[in-house]
């Protein structure tokens, strides 16, 4: 009878066991819908995709891409503008949902996080001094040890250039503006950093500036969320095929991408 009692606990405490992890593989989606907001983590200051505003409002295009979602899940958008080097340990102490800031795929963070699929394609491309015009004209011209390139710490940038320019020097920054500046005050070489950034701050800054506008390397960005919670990532991965298949997505892209005209609200 003991044998038995014992069997049918461990089978209680099994199914008991069981039935709290796919609980607890729901509780995030759950407790978005309870508390009635989804908190998005971002580093305000990547053009187009998150920007402080002149009125101090957050804009952009995963601004944007986060209020359409939380408005599809019936919540309120709560963004949760966060220093970049401490955006990941931000998400896993859960002061935020998930990360939608522009945020490259790589094989470290996926090892802290999950990716829900790709939702746009970027890649590095360079600002250089107008002086080495025609001098530079890719990134293994800046392989030297003459030469200062600088971008923003803890950035895809920072691995570019000790992946592909091991022999020049580098200097990291705070934030992407104070390191652009160091090329655009003569005290760098070349800015190194994500397409889109560079592409909209030399069309800003005509002249100041040369954009070698060649990505060399291959970046898919995507939102992070916890790991361990597949409905979660099921819901993004279904609510992002939705949006690319009935449009809300190329019209906010082109807003954000093909267009100009928000560019009065950040200057």
């Amino acid at each position: 009878m003991k044998t038995l009692f014992r069997n049918v606990a461990a089978i209680v405490l099994a199914s008991t066991a069981a039935f709290g992890t796919a609980q607890a593989s729901t509780t995030l989606l759950q407790e978005i819908a309870k508390d009635g907001e989804l908190r998005v983590c971002f580093d305000a200051g990547y053009m187009p995709f998150e920007m402080t505003a002149k009125n101090g409002q957050y804009i952009g295009f995963d601004i944007d891409l986060g209020k359409q979602m939380a408005r599809a899940m019936g919540v309120k958008y709560t963004p949760v503008n966060t220093a970049w080097d401490g955006i990941i340990p931000t998400l896993l102490t859960g002061k935020c949902h998930m990360i939608m800031g522009g945020m490259t795929i790589t094989p470290q963070r996926n090892m802290q996080v999950n990716f829900a699929d790709p939702y746009v394609i970027i890649g590095q491309s360079i600002l250089v001094s107008p002086k080495l015009e025609g001098k530079v004209t890719s990134y293994r011209d800046l392989n030297d040890e003459n030469y200062t390139v600088v971008t923003k710490l803890g950035t895809t940038g920072e691995g570019a250039i000790k992946r592909y320019l091991p022999k020049a020097k580098v200097n990291l920054y705070e934030t992407q503006s104070e390191a652009v500046l160091e090329v655009v005050n003569g005290k760098a070489d070349a800015f190194i950093y994500d397409l889109p950034y560079n592409a909209i701050y030399s069309a800003e800054n005509k002249g100041q500036l040369v954009h070698l506008d060649q990505p060399f390397t291959f970046e898919p960005l995507g939102w992070a969320i916890r790991q361990g919670d597949p409905d979660f990532l099921n819901f993004l991965n279904g609510y992002l095929r939705q949006i690319k298949g009935d449009g809300t997505y190329d019209r906010i892209y082109d807003k954000w991408f093909k267009s100009d005209a928000w560019l009065s609200q950040v200057q």
